[in-house]
């Protein structure tokens, strides 16, 4: 019984940020149900009536061909990225060699500088590359993940144990088969947290798909949302219902794989 007590606090407390954190989410809901000229006269926390109107807005062809867009750029980004800081992480853990420290802290002074003063670069060099308005270079710019090799890094140097690699050597195996077979099963929960976070940087990504996409059948689905409308005004009801949408992908995956998510977040906070 005084357990139980004591933990009353701590739910009730965790019971009111939950409800404090839905409360924007369940006023998107009822903002996708409102036509736009209700939403600009003030936001309603009543249900209205225009929701299908809205979907059947937000859901014509285009938004089909900058889903599967954005489906394959995300997919192909995500599979680059993880697999590219993998084997960069596995070799600036296992093995020894000379500049080796000058490279890791090459890889931490990426991630302290703002991707965006690199963008009018990249487009030029897409640009020489005759790739502009195409979708490689969406897919390009996320391969060399600064962020993804210090992660796979961390959490190698605390997860993997050496006598395993040198087992596996004595044993005849090779350095692939060490990687597939030893290294990833033991860092799952990092891998996947790594793919979910790649999938959803590079699904929600908006600056760089605005300046090299220019044709609507390469749209995204952050294009697309912004498009919906026409010259005079925009459909806000009909963006916010694309946006509730585009989410879907997104949480189903958090939630197929929340428990990995959590236990690479948790492991890679204590070991790191």
């Amino acid at each position: 019984m005084k357990k139980t007590i004591k933990k009353c606090p701590r739910v009730l407390a965790i019971v009111i940020v939950s409800l404090i954190s839905f409360v924007p989410f369940y006023y998107t809901l009822t903002m996708s149900t409102h036509s736009t000229d209700e939403i600009m006269l003030g936001v309603s926390a009543i249900p209205g009536k225009y929701l299908l109107t809205n979907i059947s807005t937000a859901l014509n062809d285009t938004f089909w061909v900058a889903f599967k867009n954005s489906l394959i750029v995300s997919l192909l980004s995500m599979t680059g990225s993880v697999l590219i800081s993998l084997m960069a992480g596995y070799g600036l853990v296992v093995y020894q060699f000379r500049l080796k420290r000058v490279i890791y802290n090459f890889v931490l002074l990426t991630m302290m500088v703002p991707s965006v003063l690199g963008i009018i670069g990249y487009m030029q060099e897409m640009r020489v590359l005759h790739l502009s308005g195409t979708l490689i270079p969406l897919i390009l710019i996320w391969l060399p993940s600064g962020f993804g090799v210090f992660w796979i890094t961390q959490y190698l140097q605390n997860s993997l144990q050496m006598e395993l690699v040198e087992s596996a050597r004595i044993d005849g195996c090779n350095e692939f088969m060490i990687f597939a077979k030893i290294v990833m099963p033991c860092i799952k929960p990092a891998i996947i947290s790594l793919c979910l976070l790649l999938f959803l940087w590079s699904w929600n990504s908006y600056l760089l798909p605005l300046v090299m996409i220019n044709k609507a059948d390469n749209y995204t689905i952050p294009l697309y949302i912004q498009s919906l409308g026409n010259e005079h005004k925009k459909d806000i009801a009909a963006q916010i219902t694309g946006l509730l949408i585009s989410i879907v992908p997104l949480i189903a995956a958090f939630a197929i794989f929340s428990k990995d998510f959590i236990r690479g977040l948790t492991e890679g906070a204590v070991k790191g």
